[in-house]
Formats: C-alpha cells, sequence, structure tokens
C-alpha cells in the first residue's frame, strides 16, 4: 500500500474512524456501566434504608441499640458504608458499627414525594458516599434513618473497567483496521489489473485492453478501447491524406519542370522552374510535418533499439567510406524505444548521418539507459572529430531550415525533424562540444519497460 494511494486513503481515513468510534464507544460504555453500578447502590441503598425502618418497628429498645444489618461492611470502620438513625431534631439515636466515632454529614436537600431524598457526601476519611434518607414515623416517632454505601468503589470498579474495554476494543480495532485494509486491496484489485492491462497496450504488448471487470469500471475499460480504436483510425486516416496529398501534387509539378526545360530561353520558363523548385520543397516540407503529426497518437509500440543501431551503422558505414564509427554494444539489459521503429531510424539515422558528413573520420556510437523513480529513459550518444559547433551554433542548427554551411549539400531540415519527432515522444535532444572535438549529439527517448534481447 503505497502513499498517495486509494488503498493508502480508504485505510487511514477508516483507521482513523475506528479510532474515534471506538474510544467513543469505550467512554460510552462506561459511562452507561457506571450509571448502572450508581442505579444498583442507589436500589441496594433504598434496600437497606427500608430494612432499617422493618427493624426499627420490631425493635425494644427506645434508641434502637439492638438493630443490625446483616452486611459485614456496615461494621468495619471508615469503610464508607454507613446507617443512621436520628430523631426529629438530628440528634443519633443510633448507628452501624462502621460509623462509630464518626462525625456523619447531612443531607441538605428536601424530602420527594415518597419521603426519600439522596446526595453525594463526603466521609472524614475522605470518601465520596452516595447518601439516601429516608422520613419516617415508628410509633408516633418522626425518625430519619440514612445509609449511605462508598462511591469510590463504584469509580474505580468503572476506571477498571473502562482500560479493560479500552484494550478489547483497541483489539477489535486492529482487527477492523486489518480487515479494512484487505478489503481495499481486495475491492481495488480490479483497478490494479486495468491499469496494468493499459500499460501493456502502452507498451505495445498488448492492442487492447482484455479481461472482465466489475460493473464500475467495465465502461471505462470499454473507453479506452473505443478510444484506441478511434485513434488507429485517425491516424490511417491521416497517413492516407499525406499520400494521396503528395501522389496529387507530384505529377502537376513534375509536368511544370518538364515544360520549363523545355523552353529555357523563355524568361517565365526559368521562373517557373525556380518556383516550381521552391513548391516542391514546401510541399515535402510538409508532408514530413503532417506525416510526424500523425505519429502523434501511436500507441502501444516499441522497438529494439540495439538491432536498430546495427543496422544504421552498417549502412552508414557502406555509405561513407573514409570515416570509422565506433560502436559500443550494449548489454542484453538495455531496454527497448517506447515508440515506433521507423522513427528511432528517422532519428537517429539524421543525428548519425550528420555526423559521417562533418567528421574527420571517426564517429563513436554509445547507448544506455538512463533510471529515475517514476520512469526510464534511452539514451543514444553520437559524437564525432569534426570541426563542432559553438553553443550558440548549436542553438541555432536546430531551427527549420537552417544551415551553418551552404555548400554541404542538405535541406537543412534533417535536424529539425529530429527535433519534432523528440517533441512528439516527450525526449529530448542535445548538441554540445565532443571529447573528440566535434559534436556530441545525445538523444533522450522513453524506454520500454520489458527489454528484449540483443540481436546481431
Amino acid at each position: 500500500m503505497r502513499k498517495g494511494s486509494i488503498a493508502f486513503s480508504l485505510f487511514w481515513l477508516s483507521a482513523a474512524w475506528l479510532i474515534l468510534a471506538l474510544v467513543g464507544t469505550a467512554f460510552l460504555l462506561t459511562d452507561l456501566y457506571s450509571r448502572a453500578l450508581d442505579s444498583n447502590l442507589i436500589s441496594q441503598l433504598r434496600f437497606n434504608v427500608d430494612t432499617i425502618v422493618s427493624a426499627t418497628l420490631d425493635s425494644r429498645d427506645p434508641n434502637f441499640a439492638d438493630i443490625a444489618v446483616p452486611d459485614s461492611r456496615f461494621n468495619r470502620a471508615a469503610t464508607g458504608w454507613y446507617w443512621v438513625i436520628r430523631d426529629d431534631a438530628g440528634d443519633i439515636l443510633s448507628t452501624s458499627g462502621s460509623a462509630v466515632g464518626m462525625l456523619m454529614p447531612e443531607i441538605e436537600a428536601p424530602f420527594d414525594v415518597e419521603n426519600y431524598r439522596s446526595a453525594i457526601l463526603a466521609d472524614e476519611a475522605g470518601n465520596r458516599l452516595r447518601a439516601i434518607e429516608r422520613a419516617t414515623t415508628v410509633n408516633q416517632r418522626p425518625l430519619h434513618i440514612m445509609v449511605t454505601g462508598n462511591l469510590d468503589d463504584i469509580l474505580r470498579s468503572a476506571g477498571d473497567f473502562r482500560g479493560q474495554t479500552l484494550i478489547v476494543l483497541g483489539a477489535v480495532g486492529v482487527a477492523l483496521a486489518i480487515m479494512s485494509a484487505i478489503v481495499a486491496r481486495l475491492a481495488l484489485r480490479p483497478i490494479g489489473r486495468l491499469g496494468t492491462a493499459i500499460e501493456k497496450v502502452r507498451e505495445g504488448e498488448a492492442e487492447t485492453i482484455t479481461g472482465s471487470y466489475p460493473r464500475e469500471i467495465a465502461p471505462l475499460a470499454e473507453e479506452v478501447n473505443e478510444l484506441l480504436r478511434s485513434n488507429t483510425q485517425i491516424i490511417e486516416r491521416a497517413r492516407n491524406a499525406v499520400g494521396n496529398l503528395a501522389h496529387g501534387l507530384k505529377t502537376p509539378l513534375a509536368v511544370m519542370r518538364n515544360e520549363a526545360s523545355a523552353a529555357k530561353d523563355n524568361p517565365l520558363a526559368k521562373v517557373v522552374t525556380s518556383e516550381s523548385n521552391k513548391m516542391t520543397q514546401l510541399v515535402t516540407t510538409y508532408l514530413d510535418r503532417a506525416r510526424i503529426a500523425a505519429r502523434t497518437s501511436v500507441v502501444g509500440k516499441k522497438a529494439d533499439a540495439t538491432t536498430t543501431m546495427l543496422r544504421l551503422v552498417r549502412v552508414m558505414e557502406k555509405l561513407n567510406k573514409n570515416v570509422t564509427i565506433a560502436f559500443k554494444r550494449p548489454d542484453a539489459s538495455l531496454p527497448w524505444f517506447r515508440g515506433d521503429e521507423g522513427d528511432l531510424e528517422e532519428m537517429a539515422g539524421n543525428l548519425l548521418d550528420n555526423a559521417c558528413k562533418w567528421s574527420g573520420g571517426v564517429v563513436a556510437v554509445t547507448m544506455f539507459a538512463e533510471r529515475t523513480p517514476s520512469q526510464q529513459f534511452l539514451l543514444i550518444r553520437i559524437e564525432d572529430d569534426g570541426p563542432g559547433l559553438t553553443e550558440e551554433e548549436a542553438q541555432k542548427v536546430l531551427r527549420r531550415g537552417v544551415r551553418l554551411d551552404e555548400k554541404t549539400p542538405g535541406s537543412g531540415l534533417g535536424l529539425d525533424i529530429v527535433k519534432e519527432l523528440v517533441d512528439v515522444y516527450g525526449g529530448s535532444l542535445q548538441l554540445r562540444r565532443s571529447v573528440l572535438g566535434g559534436v556530441l549529439a545525445e538523444l533522450k527517448l522513453p524506454a520500454a519497460k520489458v527489454g528484449g534481447l540483443v540481436r546481431s
């Protein structure tokens, strides 16, 4: 689960929500448990009050010294469990053994309709007490009977319960977080499969997206396939249009040149010949641009760069007998070019042809891979021992139709076509001084993830 992924976001959102929900649940359960314990304590104290009231009816001692409650906590000192019988004037008539020698607090609140009143008090030992007092009359004698229970015991029990609840709910939260991570990965697995299928198309391993997908993302796969089909049709139409235009203009221009050549002494014929040559050059230029533009939508192709460069080197060695081309053959780990093989031949071929044309007899070709955390590139370096270029000339020579030496045959469009193709593929072309003394042309192109075997 990588940072920034949907699965990562889902996991941490669900984990944060689980933490808040489980902590809130722990405190809610603790509060409910504490209320239940307090309610139970009140019921128990009221029962004890009623028990003492019944005992006063049966007592033979006017001060009720013979009254006893079976609960042993009323016999231990400073336990917080006390009972006290007062007369109407507030004088103590009888107490539990636990209250002997202690100054018992009194409840200030009024009695309710059932002649009960309740309050939270504190004894001399520092215990917090839940106190219940009942006003009654025994044998025409008004009495106030108060019974207390230790509230700190309840709070300690509630605290222990809270700790145990947090531990249990924490374990449940960890289990739920693991489950949410598993569910997120399983739920998003079809998206991963779709991404892999799209990558295979982009890398040239498949022509369309295949496989079955859930209803939520199946339309996306269908739309991508439809886009690929439409893209292929557009490319074919563009190429057909370029070819038709080339054939349509070739014949009229040839006729014009032939007719003009037949009338050499006619000044108009010279003008027609000159302008038809310019038109031919312009048509060639814009046909090249249209062909390059048609390639901008090429998806799913790759080429073995090593095989292509070996073939280009052999051709250039035959065409340039006086030039030695040193090609350092890369190993089998070199990635393939992610694009059309013909485009790679045109880019590398133009650079290699220029190097042979301007070299003093030595041309060097090297190839290697450059990897970044998110992408890898194929680098092709072609350098010569010719006169070289200044930095200003290197920038100038990449412009359309610019030539630094008009004596050398050529239209000046080669490097510009290379630059346009490089831009189509999102690569780069740099010209700088070579260690051999001439020009170093570095062609940086996107590489396919799956390389091929080097073949001779």
